[in-house]
């Protein structure tokens, strides 16, 4: 584009069979695109020979100029594009990064971890961001090479927090060394993949892996652990954790998925269902629940199952698109060899529990990157909307939804903040101690924010947010699937419960009023 135009000479162009615009100083020529436009001839021929930059971002999102930038051809003279996003970099709206990011100083981050996130966001914004609208739109099982790409990189592994699995990766982003790699680096991978907006994409990404792999590392045999880790953390196969069923959730002590032993006692056969399965419909391995003795805790156990004859999969419709794979299995007199038990025979329950903590911290560091990401949107958009003939922003009831957005994302971000730093400084059982009850807590809190957020956002976009395309389409995919995090890992109800109870363990009994 190294051709220039006055803006005199582009307005001359002003007609149906010859019809140029100026977008933030680029020049368009449109006269081939008008009979396809979507919205219309009229609305292009209104702006013809114009300045049509406040036009097009009142309807249209950024991106749509990279998808038609073959009808640049030019510059206005002396003018430069004034609206940058570049791909990879932070943002500089107020509030769309956490304090540390945006200037403030902080104990919990070093040098390694302003890299990797450096990292993390670039290869999320080249390589996955570039197909998550269409999975997101159209569903289907996502191509095996974005999780081989992911694995090369080490995000996969850097999902599950640190640990010996790390080794089994060439490298992790940015050069992070195994024995460097903390709990704020796993935070912050979790938060790059939330921040791409597109949330069943998102959770087809390994979200069913970063729940049920880690079993396999703490519990696992020394072959299976060989057999699977390396296969899953460098996206050659997929897993997912199959506990839930019709008849349990959050009460997994009544599941009824059943595994006996055959007469010789070599192998289990499995017999039941099991529902709402994250990433099952394509899954190779399959983490699951079941019952081997009585009834209560005593009688589960866990099993890794490989897809097999008489195990099968099918895709649920929910809120989600199919691209998170969720899906009913049903097994069917499968049969597992005794080797692939996890941990010890009527012993799953533990097993279960041992990685609830951790699931629900990462819980909370999507879920409130979501928020923070919506509560972008909706600034940016009060900012650039023109109501009344003056920017939405300058309505007083939109400046506080905003602050009620804004203080509670920070409030969120700052508990979670504290409760990692925790977390580096503890072994698994002193968190399982600890921070049990305030992960819980907190838990609760971010889905209870993610309702108001979520609200308040849709208020400020108004019909744009419940649109699927176009301008509000972050908004809408969250208000859409936000509720999948206030009942994954267990419901609010369960969370706020569950946060109490722990705190009564430690209530001193000489306290009163």
């Amino acid at each position: 584009m190294s051709k220039t135009f006055s803006r005199d000479e582009v307005s001359r162009h002003n007609k149906a069979d010859d019809l140029w615009i100026v977008i933030d100083s680029v020049v368009y020529d449109l006269t081939r695109f008008l009979p396809a436009h979507p919205g219309g001839e009229h609305v292009l021929i209104e702006v013809a020979g114009k300045d049509a930059t406040e036009e097009f971002y009142s309807l249209h999102r950024h991106a749509i100029l990279q998808k038609f930038s073959k009808f640049a051809i030019g510059s206005v003279t002396g003018e430069k594009p004034k609206i940058q996003q570049d791909l990879g970099s932070m943002s500089k709206v107020p509030y769309a990064e956490s304090s540390f990011w945006m200037g403030s100083k902080t104990p919990y981050y070093n040098e390694s971890h302003v890299a990797y996130r450096k990292a993390v966001r670039e290869f999320v914004d080249t390589q996955l961001r570039p197909h998550a609208q269409e999975y997101e739109d159209n569903g289907g099982k996502i191509d095996i090479a974005l999780y081989k790409a992911m694995g090369k990189f080490g995000l996969l592994a850097s999902r599950i927090g640190p640990g010996l699995h790390l080794k089994f990766v060439p490298s992790l982003p940015a050069g992070v060394k195994p024995d460097q790699f903390d709990y704020f680096h796993e935070m912050i991978a979790h938060e790059e993949i939330a921040r791409l907006g597109s949330p069943s994409f998102s959770d087809g990404l390994g979200g069913g892996m970063v729940i049920g792999l880690p079993p396999v590392l703490a519990f696992g045999s020394k072959e299976m652990v060989q057999k699977v880790a390396p296969a899953v953390l460098m996206g050659e196969k997929r897993i997912c954790l199959a506990i839930t069923e019709p008849y349990a959730g959050s009460d997994v002590a009544n599941i009824r998925c059943t595994a006996k032993k055959t007469p010789d006692g070599k192998h289990y056969i499995v017999n039941g269902v099991k529902k709402w399965i994250t990433n099952g419909h394509f899954s190779d391995y399959f983490v699951t629940a079941v019952r081997t003795g009585g009834a209560g805790h005593s009688g589960v156990s866990m099993l890794l199952i490989e897809r097999c004859e008489g195990l099968e999969t099918k895709q649920m419709k929910t809120a989600y698109s199919s691209a998170a794979g969720t899906a009913y299995v049903t097994y069917d007199n499968v049969k597992v060899p005794v080797e692939n038990l996890i941990g010890t025979e009527n012993q799953g329950f533990p097993v279960i529990m041992f990685n609830f903590n951790h699931e629900r911290w990462l819980i909370i560091a999507a879920v409130n990157r979501g928020s923070r990401l919506v509560t972008e949107e909706s600034f940016k958009w009060a900012v650039q909307r023109k109501v009344f003939g003056k920017p939405l922003i300058e309505q007083p009831v939109i400046r506080f939804k905003l602050a009620k957005m804004i203080s509670e994302v920070e409030s969120i971000q700052n508990w979670l903040e504290s409760i990692t730093y925790n977390m580096t400084k503890m072994s698994y059982k002193e968190q399982s101690l600890h921070l049990a009850g305030p992960i819980a807590l907190l838990k609760y809190q971010s889905t209870r924010v993610a309702h108001d957020v979520s609200d308040d956002a849709v208020q400020i976009l108004g019909g744009r947010a419940i649109t699927k395309t176009g301008l509000g389409s972050v908004v809408e995919a969250f208000q859409r699937t936000y509720k999948y995090g206030s009942i994954l890992g267990g419901s609010e109800e369960i969370m706020a419960d569950l946060g109490v109870r722990m705190a009564l363990k430690s209530f001193p009994k000489t306290a009163r009023l």
